[in-house]
């Protein structure tokens, strides 16, 4: 099975990020709902996918109370996305300005799904290899993977050290991937989620190509392709 991922919600069909864009994936067809999460300076867990607010200020150095009512907690996002799995992804890199070096977003992270049960339906996603390294220490249960960007070593090596860290899935940029990836991954027991497609010519391609996940904005796009191909 291969299962549809709404990147950032259905955000082809409503504001990104967005309570609305979430409740409206289901409607489409997900399977999983992708969301960003973020830290306010008063310490709460939000979603955004942007460090900085289209004004350009930037969320971090900003209250809750200050943020649009547009920019959702945590807590409500998961909410919204009802019965669907979700991808919190922990924006966390150290260029950002809100690099959080104390891993302080990934400890709330860990702490709201364990306090919503929701354990088994969440799966946590990071670009900062070390952000992963805690939510697997502190929830060794919770599902992890890594976001990755560049070819930049042998894809046996990348899944093995994904592997072998306890994480079960490579999140690659579709720029990247290519039949070695896919099985260099599949054969160390890594699910393949892969971001960010929307031509469903390409959707195919990564289907045969044997992904087990595509990230999505349109992901009505990709539940009929996955319906004609009886996936």
């Amino acid at each position: 099975m291969v299962r549809v991922i709404a990147h950032r919600g259905a955000s082809a069909a409503a504001p990104e990020n967005t309570i609305e864009a979430f409740r409206l994936a289901r409607e489409l067809g997900a399977d999983m709902v992708e969301l960003d999460a973020r830290r306010t300076a008063d310490g709460q867990v939000v979603v955004h996918h942007d460090a900085t607010l289209p004004d350009g200020r930037t969320i971090v150095e900003l209250a809750r109370a200050e943020l649009p009512d547009s920019v959702p907690d945590l807590r409500d996002a998961l909410a919204a996305c009802e019965d669907l799995d979700v991808n919190i992804e922990i924006k966390n890199w150290p260029a950002d300005p809100d690099f959080d070096p104390d891993e302080q977003v990934a400890r709330d992270v860990v702490a709201l799904v364990d306090e919503l049960g929701m354990g088994h339906r969440v799966l946590v996603s990071c670009f900062h290899y070390p952000t992963l390294a805690v939510v697997h220490e502190l929830a060794p249960a919770l599902p992890t993977a890594f976001l990755h960007l560049l070819a930049d070593r042998s894809w046996d090596d990348l899944a093995d050290q994904v592997a072998g860290d306890g994480h079960v899935a490579l999140h690659p940029w579709d720029g990247i991937v290519d039949q070695a990836l896919v099985d260099a991954a599949r054969a160390h027991g890594l699910a393949v989620n892969v971001w960010t497609v929307d031509d469903p010519e390409r959707m195919e391609q990564l289907v045969a190509l044997g992904v087990t996940g595509l990230c999505t904005n349109v992901p009505d796009v990709a539940r009929a392709l996955l319906d004609d191909l009886g996936r």
